[in-house]
């Protein structure tokens, strides 16, 4: 699944070719998503600007005067702008047109959702009880150690809670902590405020340079451009189980913890 990285840069690629510009159309050829493509999307949309290319979590938002357009990748999605003419793919599911270009969703899975949401957009049944965004100045060392108390949650699936923090997922939870040398078992609660400090510090910098790569390639994602990222080849841990540490060469672990593989060396990450 396309996570904080890889929706930030498709908000990035998509923004400068359709921030400003008004839709002219809508092409739906298959509405069966996640949730159903609203029947009345095109009467809503068409003849509207795009205003702002916004990203809440893993959601991308456009918007309109009248409300927001909501994309979410699902498992395997990606969008692409291409010209008008460009012929359907199988699993090229939507276009949003914009004269000569369009936005086009493309979902082998059809995890994906294309919604019509009012204003404010915040007040959605899918955002209004997301948690706070990891690359913004309100995530420091102090949120997490005043949030983090009493929890016996294990530390990485309590980053990996939307509702307490957003985009943090397998891959990149995995690989912060193993930079900031915390086990993935370690209770949240027993972390101290410089261990939750040097955590933020680590998760941030680990989707900086996420971005910086271009994201992760996993399954079909590819960025706006039609261009791979390479994060995957820079990886510490995730889907490494028993090949060295790349900093003391014990073997990495791969335990599962929520239903998720988890990856992590037992020299380097302590409790």
């Amino acid at each position: 699944m396309p996570e904080l990285p890889e929706v930030e840069i498709t908000r990035r690629g998509i923004a400068e070719h359709i921030a400003g510009q008004t839709v002219s159309g809508l092409d739906v050829r298959e509405p069966r998503l996640r949730y159903p493509v609203p029947a009345d999307l095109a009467s809503k949309l068409s003849g509207q600007r795009i205003d702002t290319v916004r990203r809440r979590a893993k959601y991308l938002l456009l918007d309109v005067a009248t409300g927001s357009v909501l994309i979410h990748l699902g498992m395997s999605g990606s969008l692409r702008v291409l010209p008008h003419d460009t012929p359907a793919r199988k699993h090229d599911h939507v276009d949003i047109l914009f004269g000569e270009r369009l936005l086009r969703l493309h979902d082998p899975r059809r995890f994906g959702a294309v919604l019509w949401v009012p204003r404010p957009a915040e007040e959605h049944a899918l955002l209004a009880h997301l948690g706070i965004e990891p690359l913004e100045a309100q995530f420091d060392g102090a949120w997490l150690f005043a949030a983090t108390r009493k929890s016996t949650t294990p530390i990485k699936l309590w980053i990996m809670n939307a509702q307490r923090v957003v985009g943090i997922g397998n891959i990149y939870a995995s690989e912060s902590l193993f930079r900031a040398g915390i086990h993935p078992n370690t209770p949240a609660g027993k972390l101290s405020a410089q261990r939750c400090a040097r955590l933020v510090e680590c998760v941030k910098n680990t989707l900086q340079d996420a971005l910086a790569a271009g994201g992760s390639t996993l399954r079909d994602f590819v960025a706006v451009n039609g261009n791979s990222g390479y994060f995957q080849q820079n990886y510490f841990v995730y889907a490494r189980e028993d090949e060295p540490c790349r900093v003391c060469t014990t073997p990495i672990r791969k335990q599962v913890m929520g239903q998720r593989s988890t990856f992590f060396c037992t020299h380097c990450q302590r409790k």
